[in-house]
């Protein structure tokens, strides 16, 4: 059986990390750098970072603050934000990425997904989706760090998605983000049985049960950013949690 992963998310604004709830009211959490050390020593099993205004701001993500991270980390690294074209991946390639994360960009040019999966192979290409539900009680695709609505159905930008190519699928709810009230197990589980690739849950965990209710179900890894940055969970107590409960991980 394959080990579930717990994977801190290092949203970046400023060249510091922040976190907000509902993608609104930002506040600082501290030194990427740091925090990343931090956690690759607390058993992380992967690391993602955000560049979270890199899109609205019409810029690359910052490949020096990637450089500095990747030298003090020894897990898994996915980078996203304003991501274009399969120059700016081969720029965050050289500066220490192992995978790289598209969202609005491979929405507005979904061949984007077919190139970067082309030349760096799919195992590198991670498509973030951010979601929310309406009142028809479908779930659909926002762009530009959760910005802009657009009236395309999660699942449906999912499957394009895989079938172009992408690897795993980051799939973050918006109602959920930040508030602690636990994942989006009903869109997380459907994303899951749509697709043959990894599904990472994210948006909503706030204690150790939300993390066992998402896993134990269909995904295959559950990413968080406050509760770990604000120390309200450590990453091994949250193992050890999951452990007891036959939940695999390493």
């Amino acid at each position: 059986m394959l080990t579930k992963r717990i994977i801190p998310c290092l949203d970046i604004k400023d060249g510091r990390t922040v976190k907000g709830t509902n993608f609104i009211n930002l506040r600082d959490a501290g030194d990427p750098v740091e925090l990343a050390e931090i956690y690759t020593k607390q058993g992380a099993d992967e690391l993602v970072f955000l560049d979270i205004t890199a899109t609205n701001e019409k810029r690359k993500t910052l490949a020096s603050l990637v450089n500095r991270i990747a030298h003090k980390i020894n897990i898994p690294f996915t980078v996203g934000g304003g991501i274009g074209s399969v120059e700016d991946v081969r720029t965050l390639l050289d500066a220490g990425a192992d995978k790289i994360s598209v969202n609005t960009a491979a929405f507005k040019r979904p061949d984007l997904i077919n190139e970067l999966s082309a030349s760096f192979g799919s195992q590198c290409v991670v498509l973030a989706i951010d979601t929310k539900k309406h009142e028809d009680g479908d779930w659909y695709v926002y762009l530009n760090g959760g910005r802009v609505s657009t009236d395309v159905k999660c699942i449906d930008w999912a499957v394009e998605g895989v079938k172009r190519g992408a690897g795993e699928i980051l799939l973050t709810s918006m109602d959920h983000d930040g508030s602690k009230s636990g994942f989006a197990i009903d869109i997380t589980n459907q994303v899951s049985s749509m697709v043959n690739v990894p599904v990472i849950a994210s948006g909503g965990g706030g204690i150790p049960e939300h993390f066992y209710e998402v896993l134990s179900q269909k995904a295959d890894a559950a990413l968080a950013a406050s509760i770990f940055h604000f120390k309200e969970i450590s990453i091994p107590d949250l193992k050890a949690f999951l452990r007891n409960r036959q939940i695999p991980v390493r």
